[in-house]
């Protein structure tokens, strides 16, 4: 599907990895772990798993919880024996994760645009208030979405129609932004545009589609958008 700015009235973002930078996390880890990058992806993949799986077992619980499990399993995984307050200091890092360049001005000349912003994650409410405050973007959005609120994660279609719902736009009329490839996905299966933020280079999955737009930066979205 070719994307359809004409289309778009709201715009959805992803937070983590797409506003924030999930890699930041291993500088919290490098303190304390001799090799903290290998450690870093497998907690990140873990966190990531343990959603999808959550989803098909009902085993849902607040994705902080989730991030909790999967950093002790990478721990465990490359025998890393830490404290618990090492790695509840280790866990913090996600209220103060880097922001990316392009997320405010990319975000504003949106909302100067006439599009309304929000944010709809995996994370739950008090990780969205920290990440909101931390960006310094809760000026620019009109509200976040969690998907503590369906007690399900992406990218199960629930997530992005209570979106809709909570945005009050139509389904079709909602352009997610986001760097996940499952999260696309899942925002075009429940009726969105997907947009991916590639921000690495790196290659689409080769199944299923593609997305309907693909940037490096807003900036290029807001182009695309003429604002």
């Amino acid at each position: 599907m070719t994307f359809d700015p004409d289309r778009v009235r709201t715009v959805t973002f992803d937070s983590y990895s797409t506003i924030v930078d999930v890699d930041a996390a291993e500088s919290a880890l490098a303190d304390r772990v001799a090799e903290p990058e290998p450690i870093s992806k497998l907690w990140r993949a873990r966190s990531i798993e343990y959603t999808f799986v959550a989803n098909e077992i009902d085993a849902y619980q607040p994705f902080y919880e989730m991030n909790r499990d999967a950093l002790q399993y990478a721990l465990d995984a490359h025998d890393v024996d830490l404290s618990t307050t090492e790695r509840d200091e280790i866990l913090s890092v996600y209220h103060e994760l880097d922001v990316f360049d392009d997320v405010r001005d990319g975000i504003e000349r949106l909302r100067e645009g006439g599009y309304d912003c929000y944010v709809v994650s995996n994370g739950n409410p008090e990780m969205l208030a920290s990440m909101v405050d931390h960006a310094d973007i809760g000026d620019l959005l009109a509200d976040t979405v969690s998907a503590d609120e369906v007690r399900t994660f992406k990218p199960n279609a629930a997530i992005y129609r209570h979106a809709a719902a909570r945005t009050g736009t139509p389904i079709d009329e909602i352009a997610h932004v986001t760097a996940g490839w499952f999260d696309v996905m899942g925002a075009k299966h429940a009726g969105m545009q997907g947009v991916w933020v590639d921000r690495k280079g790196t290659p689409w999955e080769p199944f299923d589609g593609r997305p309907d737009l693909t940037v490096e930066t807003l900036f290029e979205l807001a182009d695309a958008l003429d604002v």
